[in-house]
């Protein structure tokens, strides 16, 4: 999986929209993902570090994932609708310094 974004819209002073482009199995889509700014906090050994947590859905089938298989119950097995939930912290470099 590739993801690429294209595009970052602010909604407010903690949440976003990233849109962009999502590769899976040899296959480009369009998604719009939600992304929550957690805030910018230093870490016990002096580094700077930022949150997010970054939701979305997309359809399987669209990237050609079809595989899926029949339970005893006859339920399926996966359902179509694939929830992404992430979270992710951000650690800054320190600049580097030419001797």
């Amino acid at each position: 999986m590739i993801f690429e974004s294209t595009k970052v819209e602010k909604v407010d002073e903690e949440n976003y929209h990233v849109f962009g482009n999502l590769t899976m199995k040899g296959v480009t889509k369009p998604v719009n993902l939600n992304v929550e700014f957690g805030g910018v906090t230093k870490d016990p050994w002096g580094g700077e570090r930022a949150g997010f947590v970054i939701t979305g859905k997309i359809n399987r089938t669209d990237w050609g994932i079809n595989f899926n298989a029949v339970l005893e119950t006859g339920n399926l097995m996966l359902a179509e609708e694939v929830k992404i939930n992430s979270e992710i912290q951000l650690v800054k470099q320190a600049a580097l310094v030419a001797a």
